[in-house]
């Protein structure tokens, strides 16, 4: 029997070719090869467990009894808890009104993007980037798709966006950004505000706005001398314009524990709040009620941070610096120095080159397949999220990465490139 015909959305909806990938490298695990998996945006819980003081505090809320459902726009000692922890960290000002509790950063971008983009509307999102492609999509606007160069770490420009902005109604970006690990400068940032206060000015009395989605989720995951700027602090101004995705997922490990919060302007939270109300992408109460209490533990907090971050910090640079030998010994590869999140950017660029059995690497499928097959080495290549086919650089992730695996991972993967000519 044939499929019946279902909805337009989801006959065009493109499958995640990150889920794709986990497929066939599960396959192999299942087979008995050993692989070193850097694509996932996740963490090892054996490695990177929540913090202690949090889980216990989970474990009470359920004891107490809060497994009804939460207020829809979040527990109010939950949004108070993430406004003194928003201004204390980043200082910047949101009253419990200005803030929005979910089930993670999720559901919280599909809001915003459902809150303001209307069917063939523009928004503009650069390439390589989460995901954007995806919600695009869904709400039918425009792709206006910007491509990120390593001359600027992966991150757009002002003048990049600068063309598109006329008629536009979002702008969405990501800093520190998956599934680079790179950030905003901070002259960039403020180019990019000033833009967007520009145009808003230039906007009559009822016609839509652009607003700039901010997601910065990983902000506390910054090293060395690199500086998370935010676009308030930059320009206050802009607080009419952003609306920020930010949560506990990265900065605590807690990508299953699904609590994220987004702070804007007080009309586009109640909308977003209706439309999360209807969906029921709330945060479960518990965890809302743990979460607060936590993010009063200021010593836990960075306790925490501070030791995770070191973690973190060892596995991007050991690799960061096997990548730059590798390199040095003129192999085609390359990295850009850490700066933040759990991501490396890692260049593989050996299209044209042939394998011992004679095969030439036509494609950077063919060397993502080759990479895989010979070194045991699992990456994400940037296309999977937006960038050109052609791409030959890709997302490392190390949630997963143990420390005493890097230096057998980075030998394999010499012995992979010394068997190509």
């Amino acid at each position: 029997m044939g499929s019946s015909k279902l909805s337009h959305l989801a006959e065009t909806l493109i499958g995640s070719e990150i889920v794709k990938l986990g497929g066939i490298i599960k396959e192999k695990i299942s087979k008995g090869e050993q692989i070193y998996n850097y694509t996932i945006g996740d963490f090892d819980s054996s490695l990177f467990p929540i913090p202690k003081e949090l889980e216990n505090e989970i474990i009470t809320a359920y004891k107490n009894g809060y497994t009804t459902y939460p207020a829809a726009d979040g527990e109010l000692d939950l949004r108070t808890a993430v406004s003194s922890f928003i201004k204390k960290n980043e200082g910047i000002e949101y009253n419990p009104q200005e803030i929005l509790i979910a089930a993670g950063g999720r559901p919280l971008i599909y809001a915003i993007y459902r809150a303001i983009v209307d069917k063939g509307d523009k928004v503009i999102y650069p390439v390589p980037s989460w995901n954007n492609n995806h919600y695009v999509h869904f709400t039918e606007g425009e792709h206006i798709m910007i491509e990120a160069t390593q001359e600027n770490n992966f991150m757009p420009t002002a003048n990049q966006i600068r063309p598109h902005v006329k008629g536009a109604s979002l702008i969405a970006v990501c800093s520190p950004l998956n599934p680079t690990g790179t950030t905003f400068t901070k002259e960039e940032l403020e180019s990019i505000c000033d833009l967007v206060l520009e145009e808003n000015e230039k906007r009559n009395e009822g016609e839509k706005k652009l607003y700039l989605l901010y997601d910065q989720i990983y902000w506390t995951l910054t090293f060395g001398d690199t500086v998370h700027y935010n676009p308030v602090s930059l320009r206050p101004k802009m607080k009419a314009y952003t609306i920020f995705v930010d949560g506990i997922s990265k900065s605590f490990a807690a990508t299953g524990v699904r609590v994220g919060w987004s702070l804007g302007p007080s009309e586009v939270i109640a909308k977003m709040k209706a439309i999360n109300s209807h969906i029921g992408s709330w945060a479960p109460m518990a965890e809302q009620k743990a979460v607060a209490k936590f993010l009063n533990n200021e010593a836990a907090v960075n306790t925490h941070l501070v030791q995770f971050k070191k973690e973190i910090e060892i596995r991007l640079t050991s690799i960061y610096e096997g990548f730059q030998q590798l390199k040095k010994s003129g192999y085609s590869v390359d990295a850009i120095t850490p700066q933040a999140a759990i991501y490396l950017a890692v260049q593989i660029n050996l299209v044209g080159k042939k394998t011992t059995s004679g095969d030439t690497l036509l494609t950077q499928s063919d060397v993502t397949e080759y990479i895989l097959n010979e070194a045991k080495l699992a990456l994400v290549p940037f296309y999977a999220f937006g960038a050109d086919k052609k791409s030959n650089w890709y997302r490392l992730s190390v949630g997963c990465c143990k420390k005493e695996d890097i230096e057998t991972m980075l030998s394999k993967l010499g012995d992979a490139l010394k068997k190509l000519t």
